[in-house]
């Protein structure tokens, strides 16, 4: 997976100026699965492109790491859809795929959903619940984060 999302982070990264609506985040919340809970935080780019006045898609790269022994970062590719609820406000869904959280575990595909708002020109904040399907050797789990991020 590294092989394809390295490239990927590299090819975004030089066609940055042609793209709509660039951003970058970071976000923190919690993960929980089993009855057990976790703090996770991670970091993740992306662009919006626009589908006519009220509408918009998107891709996101992300890194994210469960704050637990044993675990360590996954990427995740995610793609987006939603509405623009407002000129200041997005409510959007996702789905798309993380890599492996820890040695033992799959990596897994997720969906969820979420709303951003811009509280300045260029700055946002946002709220995203994202559902983590169970694999062979990973459990299902579901996480709810909240972020602030920056567009170019």
């Amino acid at each position: 997976m590294r092989k394809f999302i390295l490239p990927l982070l590299a090819s975004l990264a030089v066609a940055t100026p042609a793209l709509a609506d660039t951003r970058a985040e970071v976000r923190g919340g919690a993960i929980w699965s089993n009855g057990n809970s976790e703090a996770t935080y991670g970091a993740a780019i992306g662009f919006d492109g626009d589908l006519g006045p009220a509408a918009f898609y998107g891709l996101e790269l992300s890194g994210d790491k469960v704050d637990a022994t044993g675990t360590k970062v996954a990427f995740g590719l995610s793609a987006r859809a939603g509405l623009k609820a407002g000129p200041s406000t997005r409510v959007y869904g996702t789905a798309g795929y993380t890599t492996e959280a820890c040695d033992l575990c799959d990596g897994q595909v997720h969906a969820g959903a979420g709303i951003e708002q811009n509280i300045a020109p260029k700055i946002y904040i946002k709220g995203e619940y994202r559902h983590y399907f169970e694999t062979n050797n990973s459990f299902g789990a579901d996480a709810l984060v909240g972020g602030v991020g920056l567009r170019f």
